[in-house]
């Protein structure tokens, strides 16, 4: 069979400015209006008190947002505050308020490797709801039929083998024929551990000292998606 390709968002597909200038700005912005008007739905209400508990036991939702505010500063990967980030976006994705950018190479490589018949998904820290709503609202259109499988933390962090053991037995394929993409090495070292083939993405947008010698880990080096080898 051919080779799944997993890939990366954030500095692979997409620039690592748009989720720390735009998405993250935008979530932090929106909670206190969010919370007052959503804050009694039954979803939202969980994430809330799941906080609350945390800090302490009861709390006013003002103290609540503050606190998912500052979580948001810290860039802290919180279930909670990634489950209401989500919620927060959809509204913004749906009122047109921003639209996600995705590299063009990226775009014309994944389109590419659909067609030809590799299955492609998806492995990002951000949840799955919200990795699904940035591939729907892409300024290249909806990209989401792209893929077949989408993971998030919930099946390990990015810097374990174990996660990508993982990801290969449920999308059931030999973990040699997953090529991961990630701008991350220390994400590849994780994949390479666990019998994945990896390439570095480096792209000078995102990384302006280009990733060299030893600074790629051993892993092959590309400066865009028109750069992958695939089998």
């Amino acid at each position: 069979m051919r080779s799944v390709i997993l890939t990366d968002i954030e500095g692979t597909t997409s620039s690592i400015s748009f989720v720390k200038d735009v998405l993250f700005p935008y979530a932090r912005r929106e909670l206190p209006r969010f919370v007052a008007e959503h804050g009694h739905d039954p979803e939202v209400r969980r994430w809330l008190d799941q906080v609350a508990v945390e800090n302490g036991g009861l709390c006013q939702d003002a103290m609540i947002v503050e606190t998912l505010q500052g979580w948001i500063d810290e860039d802290r990967k919180h279930t909670a505050l990634k489950a209401l980030q989500g919620m927060v976006w959809t509204a913004g994705y749906r009122n047109a308020d921003f639209t996600a950018p995705v590299y063009p190479d990226a775009v014309e490589a994944l389109r590419r490797w659909h067609d030809d018949g590799h299955m492609l998904a998806v492995y990002s820290s951000g949840s799955v709801p919200a990795q699904k709503l940035l591939f729907a609202h892409t300024d290249a259109g909806d990209l989401t039929g792209l893929f077949s499988a989408w993971f998030d933390t919930t099946v390990g962090g990015k810097r374990e083998a174990a996660s990508y053991t993982r990801i290969a037995g449920e999308l059931g394929v030999e973990p040699d024929r997953i090529l991961f993409l990630s701008d991350v090495v220390a994400e590849l070292d994780a994949a390479r551990e666990a019998g994945l083939r990896t390439t570095l993405v480096d792209r000078a947008s995102d990384y302006p000292e280009p990733r060299t010698g030893a600074a790629t880990g051993g892993h092959p080096r590309v400066t865009g998606f028109d750069g992958v080898v695939v089998d």
